[in-house]
């Protein structure tokens, strides 16, 4: 599958956490690159928003070293840079207080053109944000409102901040991202899988042994402090990002490519899989956390010599899943993730059955 460039109509862009770490490793660097393949029109603008005090140029400088840092040199364009660049602004505003929201409407102003709400702050100030731009009048028909992980601890807490955004946004307004979807190869799972007359029909218990995903770090902490203790690698990487490959792996083929209709297959393998209990956890799940040693030719510090207090939480998880259906009877799905491990590495890895019998022996390989 071939990844296609479409430009799109114009639109405001505004980054909640606009000066953190998410948009500084993350989402400025992507929009950068969308600029670069002239998939943006004009006047299409990114407005950074935060508590933090700071000038447009003083945000401009900012994603300017953000792009320096998580971009490789050979992608970037000088031109387009500045061009990019030239997009950015950025307003004060503090969700809790509201204070700045009236300056932030006045930066985005009355056009109709569709304007996303990105919230790449922590779950606790959705509902603050979501409220606030109720409240100051800026959402709009064609406005959207973008949710990063973690949304919410559990259950409980993920059902009410559900509730606190749709009690201001149309359900079809929110869109609770997963950028792991946005990667090429995870996208071309839907067209190795159902476009493919070779391996479908092989897809299945009776030829594949067992499947492993794999998500590997070999980067510690890094900024990400106060949020990982809290969350940990289960809650970080697994009920997410790899239940999400999971499911493109496992599901069976939807109707059409329509967002509804995959949705509703990958709900089928979530309520397939099976649950450890109590008893089963050791013999089914690893949890760890990593100490002090070596990484990258030097020394680094262990998990809680970077928190800088004691912790429980786990760097490094795997899982021994199943799924109890029809296709996948007996076939164990080994998930494991985690940070300061060897390699860098994403990987999920389809290991067939054995042939009954080779006739070349074992010399073969």
């Amino acid at each position: 599958m071939t990844s296609q460039i479409i430009p799109v109509d114009p639109f405001d862009f505004i980054i909640f956490g606009g000066t953190g770490d998410l948009s500084e490793r993350k989402l400025l660097p992507s929009l950068y690159y969308r600029q670069r393949d002239h998939q943006f029109s004009e006047p299409t603008r990114i407005i950074g928003t935060s508590r933090s005090k700071m000038s447009d140029e003083e945000f401009q400088a900012f994603a300017k070293q953000a792009i320096s840092d998580h971009v490789k040199p050979a992608d970037i364009d000088a031109k387009e840079l500045k061009t990019f660049l030239a997009r950015l602004s950025y307003v004060s505003a503090d969700a809790t207080s509201g204070a700045g929201f009236d300056k932030l409407k006045k930066a985005i102003g009355d056009s109709d053109r569709i304007r996303a709400f990105y919230l790449a702050v922590a779950p606790a100030l959705f509902g603050d944000i979501s409220h606030k731009l109720k409240e100051h009048n800026l959402i709009t028909p064609n406005s959207r409102i973008v949710l990063e992980k973690p949304i919410g601890r559990d259950l409980d807490s993920a059902r009410k901040l559900n509730d606190l955004v749709g009690d201001d946004f149309h359900e079809s307004q929110i869109f609770r991202i997963d950028h792991y979807l946005g990667k090429e190869t995870v996208q071309n799972l839907m067209a190795l899988r159902f476009a493919n007359a070779l391996y479908e029909p092989l897809w299945n218990s009776a030829h594949i042994d067992h499947v492993q995903i794999t998500v590997a770090e070999t980067v510690g902490l890094e900024d990400r402090v106060t949020y990982y203790d809290k969350a940990g690698a289960l809650r970080d990487m697994v009920q997410n990002h790899m239940l999400q490959l999971l499911c493109l792996v496992a599901m069976e083929a939807p109707s059409s490519m329509d967002a509804d209709a995959v949705r509703d297959e990958k709900l089928k393998v979530l309520r397939a899989l099976k649950r450890i209990n109590g008893n089963e956890a050791p013999k089914h799940t690893v949890r760890g956390q990593y100490r002090a040693g070596a990484s990258a030719g030097g020394p680094v510090k262990g998990y809680v010599e970077e928190l800088g207090k004691e912790s429980n939480t786990e760097t490094f998880v795997a899982i021994k899943a199943e799924i109890g259906n029809w296709r996948w009877s007996g076939v164990p799905f080994y998930l494991r993730t985690g940070k300061r491990l060897a390699t860098r590495v994403s990987e999920i890895v389809i290991e067939f059955k054995p042939i009954p019998h080779s006739i070349f022996g074992d010399s073969a390989g």
